[in-house]
């Protein structure tokens, strides 16, 4: 009985052995998935942040033209704003358009850190607008599915309320 003692204790360390064997590589994968699926994510913000920039910049270069035109106008005031409001969209734009998808991220979590309340307003504001639109599209889809307006609700004929009885009269009859 001893040699099968032996035996089962070296298959037994052996089976342990493949099974650590096959955990390991298991991990191994998915760290590999894990770093490719970050990448992929890293070089889908660098590619939208670019594109993002490029035309925040272009519509800060049309900020500038009606700034331009403002001026031509003799309206000062508005010109002053609109080129503000332009040179803060190039600011931006050029944020977007040099920075890769690991700055972006951590300056929006640096934010977030210093500021937790506005990223909850931030998303807050951002649900809001969201079920909005859904609401929004929501019938113009229905109503393009369907080929016709979406229905609308019918008024409904305002239901008067009993008349009250007179004075002496409690509504019971003998």
């Amino acid at each position: 009985m001893a040699q099968t003692d032996v035996k089962s204790d070296s298959t037994g360390s052996q089976a342990k052995e493949q099974a650590q064997q096959v955990a390991g590589q298991a991990q191994e994968k998915v760290q590999q998935g894990a770093g490719q699926a970050k990448e992929r994510v890293r070089e889908q913000v660098d590619q939208r942040s670019t594109t993002a920039g490029e035309q925040v910049v272009g519509a800060a270069d049309d900020a500038r033209s009606v700034a331009e035109e403002l001026r031509k106008q003799g309206k000062d005031t508005p010109a002053r704003y609109a080129e503000q409001a332009a040179d803060r969209a190039e600011r931006l734009g050029s944020y977007l358009r040099d920075s890769n998808g690991d700055r972006i991220l951590r300056d929006v979590e640096d934010f977030g850190r210093r500021n937790p309340w506005g990223v909850v307003a931030g998303g807050l504001a951002v649900g809001f607008f969201a079920s909005r639109f859904l609401k929004a599209s929501s019938s113009e889809r229905y109503s393009a599915s369907t080929g016709s307006q979406a229905p609308r609700p019918t008024p409904q004929p305002a239901i008067n309320p009993p008349a009250p009885m007179p004075s002496g009269d409690t509504g019971r009859h003998p």
